[in-house]
């Protein structure tokens, strides 16, 4: 295929420092191959053609992202012609760690052990053991497991060690929870809703496009619906929650993992699920935003009689 085409390309170019430095090369071809996917998964022309013009604005750089990076921050990056605030931020990822996130969920390679890989001290095999042995999928998680006296005596990590990757942890929380707190707001709980079930709609009429996740399809079946879609100022991707908590519990088919970007570089993350208990049972509530859902509910569906349905 020709985006196919496109990526094979600019990975090439990697090895000619006559052209960009590697680690822009490399760089230009994630987002290359981020704009294909988004292409192929239905997502608008307009992001795509965001991330095909961020691509070649990185490879025609003269200096290298790190260096951008080291001297002006983020900032620097949003800076360039073509890279807005969100696609600086993934350049910063993957300056920062290799890796970008984003592009792994696009081709279902995504894991929630690699998260905690960019605390200082876990490498793979010590991520997954977190993940697994703590079952943990956030951060979040991951730093109230450790500070739990019940779960953080974990074989092999010591008390200093396991000092150094709390200290960490914070560290890096702290930054993340910072630039959360710029952004000052999320989608209001309707949207989150609204995006929801046009996801659940999407997978029942089968007209999403299915990704092969790389965990739990020991198969390699392409079965995870996803949906990209734009409600206002709002970027969202919805995707079956595929973690290991998910499978256990038996709600991989319930529960929804919706990623929101409204263009100022940081992601926000919420599940939709059923719930079970309580006055918003049976009803599609988003997790940590329960209050709002109870009100959003007593709004918008009453009952007969007059009386409202929580």
């Amino acid at each position: 295929m020709r985006e196919d085409r496109k990526v094979q390309e600019i990975t090439e170019v990697s090895d000619d420092s006559r052209l960009a430095p590697e680690i822009n090369a490399r760089a230009a071809a994630r987002l290359h191959e981020a704009a294909g996917l988004l292409a192929r998964q239905g997502d608008n022309q307009f992001r795509i053609a965001a991330y095909r013009r961020a691509a070649d604005a990185v490879a025609a750089l003269d200096r290298g992202l790190d260096e951008i990076l080291s001297e002006g921050g983020t900032e620097a990056l949003d800076a360039i012609s073509g890279v807005g605030r969100g696609i600086a931020a993934a350049l910063a990822e993957m300056v920062h760690t290799g890796r970008w996130t984003y592009l792994d969920r696009l081709r279902g390679a995504a894991d929630p052990s690699d998260l905690f890989r960019v605390i200082p001290g876990i490498g793979p095999k010590l991520a997954r053991r977190l993940h697994e042995e703590l079952k943990v999928e956030t951060l979040e998680q991951l730093e109230a497991a450790l500070h739990d006296p019940k779960t953080s005596r974990i074989e092999n990590i010591g008390p200093r060690r396991l000092e150094l990757l709390q200290t960490g942890l914070a560290s890096h929380l702290a930054r993340v929870r910072s630039a959360r707190a710029s952004a000052a707001e999320e989608p209001p709980v309707e949207t989150l809703l609204e995006v929801d079930r046009a996801y659940a709609q999407g997978v029942a009429a089968g007209s999403l496009p299915m990704i092969t996740p790389k965990r739990f399809n020991p198969e390699g079946k392409a079965w995870l619906a996803i949906m990209h879609i734009t409600r206002g100022k709002w970027h969202f991707t919805a995707l079956y929650s595929n973690t290991l908590r998910a499978h256990d519990l038996g709600k991989v088919r319930d529960w929804v993992v919706i990623y929101a970007h409204s263009g100022h570089g940081t992601e926000m993350q919420r599940t939709v699920v059923t719930e079970t208990r309580g006055a918003l049972a049976g009803r599609r509530v988003v997790r940590g935003r329960e209050n709002e859902c109870l009100a959003f509910y007593a709004r918008s569906s009453p009952l007969p009689g007059g009386q409202k349905s929580p």
